[in-house]
């Protein structure tokens, strides 16, 4: 983790000032606000959102800051790694340590939050359930197009930053894909052989929690055509496009869904292979936040002009 000394900071974006709150020894905290700083930095960053299967060793692996951005949905902390060139963040969309269940996430405080760091690319993890036999289980692999039946958030508002009438509201047009095509090789260029390479394109289905799914649903989805779920990651990406962030979806399969297909049932064989995962994920994510760049937007957000 950081120093001791150097705790937290938080970014106003209405002055854009970032406030570092530093403790003494004695436990006394004293404010320092920079104008301009990380955050101000001329190059876009890099994120990636975490679950909560990397709440402990991802810290220790990079000096990381916590910041606290304010938006208008509420105060939201990212992580920024401070060893790399590009500016470079972390999301745990569970919380710190993990207390959030699915529904009581903030999707829209979050993705804002995202998007004042200004955002150049995106890479959303989720531990998923697998409908399709072809398909490994602890093995990361890259989504190509993802299904959310009801486009809503789990508290039953619709899934948009555009919630009141503004100038800048608008349709996204969903032209390449909600997953990125030019982020999504940059991310096998950067796994080499960590990645399970598909014989057909991977299709997500988000299944808003917290309970998990019957037999007969998972049997409906499987009819669907889907590959695998989750209960978060779709409105992170749809909110994400809203705010023109391409985003690229890196998952880890930990059972087989559908009551047709058997699961691992040694014990010791199933924590070996999360643990074998869990290590490729790491090293993955590792590779993306050092030398991950930031990708043009290949969909668009459609406004009417009434000028």
């Amino acid at each position: 983790m950081a120093s001791n000394r150097y705790r937290s900071c938080f970014y106003d974006p209405t002055y854009g000032k970032i406030t570092a709150i530093f403790r003494s020894g004695r436990g006394n905290a004293k404010s320092q606000t920079k104008r301009g700083g990380f955050l101000k930095n001329t190059m876009k960053s890099v994120a990636a959102i975490l679950g909560s299967a990397f709440q402990d060793s991802m810290p220790r692996a990079l000096n990381l800051q916590r910041i606290e951005i304010r938006t208008a949905w509420g105060t939201q902390a990212l992580y920024q790694a401070q060893n790399f060139r590009r500016p470079a963040y972390i999301l745990f969309r569970h919380g710190l340590p993990h207390r959030l269940l699915p529904h009581q996430i903030d999707y829209r405080s979050q993705a804002q939050a995202l998007a004042q760091v200004d955002c150049g690319a995106l890479l959303v993890t989720s531990s998923v359930g697998v409908m399709d036999p072809d398909l490994p289980l602890f093995e990361p692999m890259l989504l190509s197009d993802l299904i959310m039946l009801d486009n809503r958030l789990p508290d039953g508002s619709t899934c948009t930053m555009f919630t009141e009438p503004s100038s800048t509201q608008g349709h996204l047009v969903v032209t390449e894909g909600l997953f990125s095509e030019e982020l999504n090789r940059q991310i096998r260029r950067l796994a080499h052989d960590l990645i399970h390479t598909a014989k057909q394109p991977i299709v997500f289905a988000y299944v808003a929690g917290p309970r998990t799914k019957t037999p007969a649903e998972n049997r409906v989805w499987h009819k669907l055509g889907v590959q695998v779920n989750s209960m978060t990651l779709a409105p992170e990406v749809v909110l994400a496009n809203e705010l023109k962030i391409p985003c690229t979806g890196l998952v880890v399969g930990h059972k087989y869904s559908t009551p047709d297909i058997k699961n691992m049932a040694d014990p010791k064989s199933m924590s070996d292979s999360l643990e074998s995962s869990k290590d490729a994920m790491e090293t993955l994510i590792l590779r993306y936040l050092e030398n991950g760049k930031p990708v043009s937007f290949g969909n668009r957000i459609y406004r009417f002009n009434h000028g």
